[in-house]
């Protein structure tokens, strides 16, 4: 990202890529209940009747953990953890930590990138995520949307046996279903989280509000999380909807939008919102702040390594 003056060392894009993912893994073992509890409020309504689902009624982010906690025990919140840190080791490697490389590649090598310059880079970062690791992010939303059935049994067993049993069920096109709405969401999540970030960040730096250190990347990475939450919200429930439903319940990501609308109305594309706005912005804060600070530890490692001129 811009403004890194804290070494005369650059990181390289291999810190960039094993950073973002450590960090993003970190941010999500820190606000998994909350998207948790979002991808619950995103699919309350949803037309569907399962047969032998306990039917619960959520509300508000706190009323749905606090539901959760009381009706599946508290490992509930963590439902598919396993899933969501491949995915965020995959995605976020990808989607962040080749971000600059990606601006570097449009730019030419040169550092002084336009804004279509750094919005291409994001959606193709973005685009690239999704092509390589959709499937841990169906399991994952699949594994947080269940529910136990009366007799006290779940819709998958476990990570490796909800992979197998989408393959055998669905097909191996399964693993990648909504990856089309997923591609729309990245685009659009990289273009505001990392270009909001960058922006603000090179904003702050170049007028002397803050210096290079964690008050600047807090208040740039809250304000990336909430464009973020404000622009991909819709994307968002059209996304979680499609991947949780069952085979033939829509016909397409588009399907799923212009069902939603028809029956729910348009708030429906902003069902969870609070909780997507507590995730994302405690999210964005906890990953960038952890994040600069790997690049800025494994930089000075690097330095402390160099033998002396």
């Amino acid at each position: 990202m811009v403004g890194m003056r804290p070494t005369n060392l650059a990181p390289t894009a291999t810190v960039k890529f094993f950073g973002a993912g450590t960090a993003a893994c970190i941010a999500d073992l820190l606000t998994f209940p909350l998207d948790t509890a979002k991808v619950r409020l995103q699919i309350q309504g949803e037309a569907k009747a399962v047969e032998g689902v306990v039917a619960v009624q959520y509300r508000g982010v706190f009323g749905t953990i606090v539901t959760m906690v009381r009706t599946e025990g508290a490992r509930s919140l963590y439902s598919g953890l396993v899933a969501g840190l491949q995915r965020q080791m995959s995605f976020a490697s990808v989607r962040i930590g080749l971000y600059d490389s990606m601006k570097q590649f449009y730019t030419r090598g040169s550092e002084n990138a336009s804004i279509v310059v750094r919005l291409m880079a994001g959606c193709t970062t973005g685009a690239m995520a999704v092509a390589f690791a959709q499937p841990t992010d169906v399991v994952k939303v699949r594994f947080q949307a269940q529910v136990r059935l009366t007799d006290g049994g779940k819709r998958y067993n476990g990570t490796m046996d909800a992979y197998r049993t989408i393959a055998r069920d669905e097909g191996v096109r399964g693993l990648w279903k909504g990856c089309l709405p997923n591609i729309t969401r990245n685009a659009i999540v990289n273009c505001a989280e990392l270009v909001t970030y960058d922006i603000i960040k090179e904003l702050i730096l170049k007028y002397g509000l803050m210096t290079d250190n964690l008050p600047c990347h807090f208040t740039a990475a809250f304000g990336a999380g909430f464009c973020t939450t404000i622009v991909a919200s819709p994307v968002d429930v059209v996304k979680t909807r499609f991947m949780n439903s069952t085979p033939g319940q829509y016909s397409s990501a588009i399907n799923c939008a212009l069902t939603m609308m028809t029956k729910e109305g348009p708030t429906a594309f902003y069902k969870g919102f609070m909780p997507s706005f507590l995730r994302l912005g405690s999210w964005n804060i906890v990953m960038f702040v952890s994040y600069e600070q790997i690049k800025r530890a494994v930089t000075r490692a690097q330095q402390s390594w160099e033998p002396p001129v």
